[in-house]
């Protein structure tokens, strides 16, 4: 039986932190929505605030608009792919996702399934332009957002590829499952990277509110028309009746879509996520198969047992070297001994 869709009414209501409510960007945004203004002194006021209901929030999320205060920038985590940098860094201008996807981390590290952007995008750069005083940056700026699908309120994606542009020891991934078109609306630069997650079929059932796989690879390829560097992350990968027969269609639409010879690279890793977030997490989604599958904790990191996830990453990635040489598959593993 085909799962029911769910319906999604996005920001009614906008909280405005006093501090920013005169910041250009927020003054854009409200231009922007036609919804029910409420000021406030600070965004944890109601992101944070105790018995939320994250499940109905994010079929009705309000918009929370603040100034990000403290540390800007954070180094990699141990779960994320650094795809061979040293110097590895991620940081957040949204914190939500305007996806509803069932096995989303976010949904166990955060509090409220409401949206909060941070619109002091000016600060973010100056920390970076200080560490690029020191070495090279590669930084992750859509882990814990979609920035891209965003862009259309915020301009974020705009900002960053002005500003890679502008230094050439900076390198930054733009990670989305959107479908958006960038043709003829980015500085076209050598050190952005779009990276498309693609989820075949069955997966794609239980991320709401994305778009279909085909229009994101569709996507990918405009992308890669206009010149920009283009990963694909088939990750996190999940295990469902049908898995490797959907996987080698999912790959086969890519090549005739897009071609894997002219990709940057590919990111490969089976779900994982933090154990203090899949508490959270299976609060979230109780009726999620995916979300309350017996997982396991090796270092305090649920992931499919050993003998599963080696036959997932194995299967996928032989269906990927059919394709495309494996100097350009970076493998996420858990570090099982």
């Amino acid at each position: 039986m085909k799962a029911l869709k769910r319906k999604y009414d996005f920001f009614s209501h906008i909280y405005v932190e006093e501090g920013v409510k005169n910041h250009p960007l927020t003054k854009n945004i409200l231009k922007k929505k036609d919804s029910h203004l409420i000021y406030i002194d600070h965004y944890k006021d109601v992101f944070c605030r105790k018995g939320q209901n994250i499940a109905s929030q994010k079929l009705s999320p309000s918009l929370i608009i603040a100034k990000k205060e403290g540390k800007l920038i954070y180094e990699g985590a141990p779960v994320c792919q650094s795809f061979g940098n040293e110097y590895f860094y991620y940081t957040s201008l949204i914190m939500n996702c305007v996806y509803d996807c069932e096995y989303c981390y976010l949904k166990g590290m955060y509090p409220s399934g409401n949206i909060v952007i941070f619109v002091n995008i000016e600060d973010i750069f100056a920390q970076i332009d200080n560490i690029l005083k020191l070495h090279p940056v590669y930084i992750s700026v859509s882990y814990d957002c979609d920035l891209l699908a965003c862009e259309s309120l915020t301009g974020f994606v705009e900002k960053w590829c002005l500003f890679a542009s502008e230094r050439k020891d900076l390198t930054v991934e733009i990670r989305t499952k959107s479908a958006v078109d960038v043709r003829g609306k980015f500085k076209v630069t050598d050190n952005i990277i779009f990276a498309f997650t693609l989820s075949p079929n069955t997966l794609y059932a239980r991320e709401h509110n994305t778009p279909s796989p085909l229009s994101r690879i569709k996507a990918a390829s405009f992308a890669l028309e206009e010149g920009f560097n283009i990963r694909l992350c088939f990750d996190p990968l999940i295990y469902f009746e049908g898995f490797k027969e959907e996987y080698e269609a999912l790959s086969y639409s890519v090549e005739e879509n897009i071609g894997f010879k002219n990709i940057k690279d590919i990111s490969l890793g089976t779900f994982r996520i933090s154990a203090d977030y899949m508490k959270g997490l299976r609060k979230a989604e109780p009726y999620s198969a995916t979300v309350q599958y017996p997982f396991e904790n090796k270092g305090g990191v649920y992931s499919y047992p050993k003998a599963k996830e080696e036959y997932m990453l194995k299967t996928v990635k032989d269906i990927l070297l059919k394709y495309i040489g494996e100097d350009k598959i970076y493998l996420w593993e858990s570090g099982y001994e």
